[in-house]
């Protein structure tokens, strides 16, 4: 096993060999790296299913899910490196440009960040998309999964490995940390020097341990109290059709909803729909719905304490409070979200105004599922994380927030 300070330093070394690559080369490689991920299909799915043999005893079906890889799956990920292929280059962009009165040129050029780490958890996709993200936009990327993902995440990086060496590319601008033991997390945490950005994916723990333990600079990603407000003048069955996409489509997802508020005026109404839709028992995955005082009160359910407002089930579980407006809707989403993803579901302008306003999260969405917080959504291609801060990037990460910016000043003899 390589030791982790080891990778660092091949990371760092590799930085420069990126820095000069052209646009046309990048995307060279990058269909390349796509080509090779699908010429290895039979083998990363081999892999996988060491992986999932042994995690199957251990994690949750719905989990076990974002671990499974099949040839559409990896035909989807290779899609995503083509797609990222043909986006624009983000490095080498002027965002100002201005002659002072002294006569120096001043221009302001966005250029890669350097070395970008990312840890996450149990889902073999984010190997390939992070892999495209930081070559596209210049970065040297250092990947770190947990356990349950590992023979995943290091057969795909091996395909990608071949991709870049069809090209003469140093292959060392992609690596995966062989330890998945918590110190290697801990290593790339405090790795001043040789990480320039760190962007944690998975649950509230790990970016809890990244913000408090990291001396890096580090983005918070990831974990998603998504709320949906189904106001007093939403389309009801609009609303329930959002819902259901929002829960029941991939809940094991950040974005998926946790929280559905709804106004007291249509929760007699709207209630019994859901608990219908989600809760039928002939679904493969009925729901769980955990309900407060009210809407106990109207249908038969689970009843809720306040952690469940305030937790990432990733699972078919929905929490549920009656609110008597939308300012009260807007007041719990405040207490309780972890800025990610939330929506409203309402034919009043007004109102879905107020909500956009006043709705502090990364983004806020009018009569549409949360599900499309999402970078290829976004049309980034795909995404890095979603950052739920705002220092220096919020929502879906994409090429152009994996870059920094320098100032360049030609002049021709000033002197102060």
């Amino acid at each position: 096993m390589k030791e982790t300070k080891c990778i660092l330093q091949e990371a760092k070394a590799a930085v420069s060999s990126l820095a000069v690559l052209k646009s046309e080369e990048k995307n060279k490689a990058l269909l390349a790296m796509a080509d090779a991920l699908i010429a290895d299909t039979s083998s990363i799915l081999c892999e996988n299913k060491k992986d999932m043999d042994a995690a199957k005893d251990t994690i949750s079906s719905v989990m076990l899910d974002r671990l499974k890889l099949d040839e559409s799956r990896i035909r989807a990920m290779a899609d995503g490196i083509r797609a990222v292929a043909a986006l624009p280059d983000p490095v080498g962009r002027i965002l100002s440009d201005e002659t002072r009165p002294n006569g120096l040129h001043i221009q302001k050029v966005s250029v890669p960040m350097g070395v970008i780490a990312i840890i996450y958890e149990s889902r073999p996709n984010v190997t390939s998309d992070a892999a495209a993200l930081a070559l596209k936009s210049g970065n040297v990327c250092v990947l770190r999964t947990g356990k349950e993902a590992f023979h995943s995440a290091f057969s795909i990086v091996t395909a990608l490995k071949k991709g870049l060496h069809s090209c003469g590319i140093n292959e060392q601008v992609i690596n995966l940390i062989e330890d998945t033991s918590r110190k290697s997390a801990l290593d790339l945490m405090r790795a001043v020097g040789f990480i320039d950005l760190l962007i944690p994916r998975g649950g509230a723990g790990l970016i809890k341990a990244c913000v408090e333990q990291a001396l890096v600079p580090c983005i918070q990603t990831g974990t998603g109290i998504c709320h949906i407000y189904v106001d007093k003048d939403a389309d009801l069955s609009m609303a329930m059709r959002i819902v259901e996409n929002a829960k029941m489509s991939r809940p094991s997802v950040c974005n998926a909803a946790e929280v559905c508020l709804v106004h007291r005026d249509v929760a007699k109404k709207f209630l019994p729909m859901l608990q219908k839709s989600l809760c039928d028992p002939s679904r493969e995955h009925p729901a769980k719905l955990l309900l407060d005082k009210e809407a106990l009160s109207i249908i038969d359910g689970t009843p809720a304490d306040e952690n469940d407002f305030d937790t990432e089930f990733l699972d078919y579980i929905l929490a549920v409070h009656v609110v008597s407006d939308v300012n009260e809707a807007i007041a719990h989403i405040a207490s309780h979200s972890t800025h990610h993803s939330e929506s409203i579901i309402t034919q009043n302008e007004q109102t879905a105004a107020l909500f956009t306003t006043l709705v502090d999260s990364a983004a806020v969405y009018v009569n549409a599922s949360t599900r499309f917080t999402d970078g290829g959504e976004f049309g980034l291609g795909c995404e890095m994380g979603i950052s739920t801060q705002k220092l220096h990037a919020r929502g879906p990460m994409g090429l152009r927030e994996l870059t920094a910016y320098k100032y360049v000043i030609t002049g021709n003899g000033q002197t102060r």
